[in-house]
């Protein structure tokens, strides 16, 4: 018993499912959107099979295209659940010829006890159908989370006893007047998912290039360089006579503080010593 609460489209593959195999009159499913094209004269709807169930069950969608009204008399977007009986169904219609949007119970395709109120192309952009075993209501939303109750009707007998013999049918029509279309979108999802089609120029690169920057972290005072460089001096603690010759360099053996005789002028036997002396 598959609940229309399970039918979830948001029309994202530009393929038509198969949940909506018995569409017809051209429909399409192009730019993320099922489209039904308005050809004066002939009817066109998205269509599922009589598979599936009202009772307990809700079903929404937004609207965000709808036709003109051009030189028509009857031109209606609708949005219905319909029974296995001919002209026996519940649901929406977009009037575009009064303004209105209909709440309909049909019989032999009439209610006349339909509820109408002036069509707000913003806040009744999302459409709601549901049923709880005792009442079926319709609901508006402006966004598919914020829900207006605009109609409320003890549940008809056929959605009881009629199922996974219902189907959902969003057709369109117009007696006259210009081609165009109307647009159904996100049936039971708010997410729209990842397609984008646009036309535009740039290009996208498929590799990255980074620059990596090296991060010294220690305790202390003082700078971090990646090169130290060492400059020693030599500090001679020496009593005597005699001179060191400048060409000369000197490496202690010992501590600093070792006496240097040059009174002889040679230096102590615990340094080393490069000549030339003097």
């Amino acid at each position: 018993m598959p609940l229309l609460t399970t039918l979830v489209d948001n029309f994202n593959d530009n393929v038509i499912s198969a949940n909506w195999g018995d569409s017809y009159g051209g429909v399409t499913e192009t730019e993320g959107q099922a489209r039904v094209p308005l050809v004066a004269g002939a009817y066109a709807g998205y269509q599922t099979g009589r598979a599936w169930t009202l009772a307990g069950a809700s079903i929404y969608l937004k609207t965000p295209v709808l036709p003109a009204a051009s030189t028509g008399t009857d031109v209606g977007v609708h949005f219905m659940i319909t029974s296995a009986v001919d002209g026996t169904g519940i649901g929406f219609k977009i009037n575009r010829v009064t303004g209105k949007l209909r709440m309909q119970s049909n019989v032999d395709y009439f209610d006349g006890a339909a509820v109408e109120i002036t069509y707000d192309a913003v806040n009744h952009l999302w459409l709601r159908l549901r049923e709880d075993g005792t009442n079926v209501y319709w609901d508006t939303s402006p966004n598919g989370s914020t829900w207006t109750n605009r109609r409320t009707l003890a549940t008809p007998a056929w959605i009881t006893t009629a199922v996974d013999t219902c189907a959902v049918d969003l057709f369109c029509y117009r007696d006259a007047g210009v081609t165009d279309y109307a647009a159904y979108d996100n049936v039971n999802t708010l997410s729209d998912g990842a397609v984008v089609t646009a036309t535009g120029s740039g290009t996208m690169t498929t590799a990255a290039t980074s620059t990596a920057k090296r991060t010294a972290t220690g305790t202390g005072a003082g700078a971090l360089d990646t090169t130290a460089i060492a400059v020693a001096s030599a500090v001679y603690h020496a009593t005597g006579s005699g001179s060191l010759d400048t060409d000369a360099t000197a490496t202690a053996g010992g501590s600093d503080d070792n006496d240097i005789d040059f009174t002889l002028g040679r230096p102590h036997s615990g340094w080393v010593v490069s000549a030339p002396w003097t």
